[in-house]
């Protein structure tokens, strides 16, 4: 009775983020094809390619929950004979469950308490660690040099960004899930054909990056946008931006619920 009751609901909140999926993918697509800037286009292809296959998946989720819902329903009813005859239990059957009632009654589940201090505390080893840019993203040659001015600035975390690049409402601590993570930061001295990289680490880890030739002029802002498929998980992700083989700046945030509805 209850499955037959939430079926539609579930059916209808599927259908609903595919919708919604399929409508961030045409508003991709026209960004790809209306920005006249290749930085733009890249980001947008990124989020195409995303919003695409999660309107896949979640087509995929309904196609087969519907199937499910439609099948054939099972006789589930329990049916229990009454046997005017039977036996009493013998004394020490009846002593038995009495002790384990007992010992069940005696037991004290205490809550999980989650220590928001231990949860923010950093690895200080890890922390004074040099990081090292990996390979992977160390595929060009340059074909300008670093300048001695050359300079990124601090890198803002948000969930959104401005028509400017600007973060709203910037943090440090965000709630583990499913979202995009924008890192916005400005540049100064630049010069086309740099080669920059950038790193996401989840934990130390390398979990994703990219790496190519600047191409977006001297100075002016910019931004990183990442977005996990299987969402954010608790810990710390670090972002680190590389110019011709230098770390110039690097920004981190802590993923969280706990303590982001705690307001640390």
């Amino acid at each position: 009775m209850i499955a037959e009751t939430i079926i539609p609901w579930v059916l209808g909140t599927l259908l609903l983020l595919t919708l919604i999926m399929l409508i961030s993918s045409v508003k991709a697509w026209r960004e790809l094809k209306r920005s006249p800037y290749f930085f733009l286009r890249q980001q947008a292809e990124k989020r195409l390619q995303r919003y695409s296959s999660t309107s896949f998946v979640l087509l995929l989720m309904t196609m087969a929950f519907a199937a499910y819902a439609w099948r054939t329903p099972q006789d589930t009813i329990i049916r229990v004979a009454l046997l005017t005859n039977a036996k009493p239990p013998e004394e020490e059957i009846v002593a038995l469950l009495d002790r384990r009632n007992a010992e069940a009654e005696s037991l004290v589940i205490e809550p999980e308490v989650v220590n928001v201090v231990d949860v923010l505390r950093l690895d200080s080893d890890a922390s004074l660690a040099t990081p090292q840019l990996p390979a992977e993203y160390d595929r060009f040659e340059p074909t300008a040099d670093l300048n001695p001015d050359t300079a990124l600035g601090e890198i803002l975390f948000s969930t959104e960004i401005t028509d400017n690049y600007e973060a709203k409402n910037p943090g440090r601590i965000f709630p583990q899930g499913f979202f995009t993570l924008y890192a916005t930061f400005s540049y100064d001295a630049m010069a086309d054909g740099m080669e920059w990289a950038w790193v996401w680490r989840h934990n130390g880890v390398v979990v994703d990056g990219g790496n190519e030739l600047w191409e977006y002029g001297d100075n002016g802002p910019g931004y990183i946008f990442y977005g996990p498929e299987e969402g954010f998980q608790t810990g710390e992700y670090t972002l680190e931006v590389w110019v011709n083989g230098e770390l110039l700046t690097f920004g981190s945030v802590i993923m969280n619920s706990a303590a982001a509805l705690s307001g640390n």
